[in-house]
């Protein structure tokens, strides 16, 4: 999921984040005027494109369905190559771990560069954030637990926001490489940790991602309450469109959540549900 803190700053800079919503209009744009000019650079003209030079992001444009089926090929071909040659698991993991890791540190420091960066902007407390940290600590150290959380996670909200992101901008804008660089890596490291290292759920894991993804946003809403955030969007819905204004009012919109998180988890867990296949 987005991070509302780190888009609001961004937002307040005039420069749209990788989880900053962006309507039809795209009026929440700066405009051309403010963007478009020339800087100088070690002697050098460079001109810079007004955004409306930029190539805009078309949900499930050519971009779009060319990084999801991206993600799916590599997906397939890390488990099978994990599957078939339990020497390279080790490799592959490492793997894994380094591209997130690297494309994380990119997009920090040109959080860092651009002026944006603070505590509240690297706090991994959306859920696709803890996913992603939690993916890295799994693929170092492989455990059927953290596996579980990381496989639920990424297969239900990371997946959903590969499906319907929040981008500005389309390919090859870094913002959609780096958004879909590091979604699309935490959802292969789920796949090869479940399906490819053969750390499946357990028995019961929908019911029990339920309480523990519950367990996290009251300890997110907690943090939302003490530091005035809205992280998971717990305290009110974005000021653009999103799905979470076909669930209805808050708090309304938050159990009914719940109730979608669940179905997905048991959609999730089918694979794993031997008394369907006995």
């Amino acid at each position: 999921m987005p991070n509302p803190e780190r888009a609001d700053q961004r937002t307040a800079r005039g420069v749209p984040s990788r989880g900053q919503a962006v309507s039809r209009s795209t009026s929440i744009l700066p405009t051309p005027v403010k963007v478009a000019g020339r800087c100088r650079r070690a002697g050098v003209r460079r001109t810079i494109p007004a955004l409306s030079e930029l190539p805009p992001f078309v949900p499930f444009g050519a971009a779009h369905v060319g990084a999801l089926a991206c993600v799916a090929i590599v997906a397939v071909l890390l488990v099978r190559i994990v599957r078939a040659r339990r020497d390279f698991a080790a490799r592959v993991r490492w793997t894994l771990a380094a591209g997130i890791v690297g494309f994380l540190a990119f997009e920090l420091g040109v959080a860092a560069r651009e002026g944006w960066l603070s505590w509240r902007t690297v706090l991994p407390l959306e859920l696709c954030d803890a996913a992603l940290v939690l993916a890295v600590f799994t693929l170092l150290r492989p455990r059927r637990a953290p596996a579980e959380v990381v496989y639920f996670w990424a297969g239900s909200g990371t997946l959903l926001a590969m499906l319907t992101p929040e981008l500005p901008w389309g390919f090859p804008r870094w913002e959609f490489v780096v958004f879909f660089g590091l979604h699309g890596l935490v959802l292969v490291a789920a796949l090869v940790l479940v399906f490819g290292l053969g750390l499946q759920p357990r028995p019961g894991a929908a019911w029990r991602m339920l309480g523990v993804t519950a367990a996290w946003a009251a300890f997110v809403g907690f943090v939302n309450v003490v530091l005035g955030t809205n992280f998971m969007y717990l305290r009110h819905k974005p000021s653009v469109a999103t799905p979470l204004d076909w669930m209805g009012p808050w708090p309304i919109y938050i159990g009914v959540g719940g109730i979608v998180a669940l179905a997905l988890f048991h959609v999730l867990a089918l694979p794993f549900r031997r008394d369907l296949y006995s």
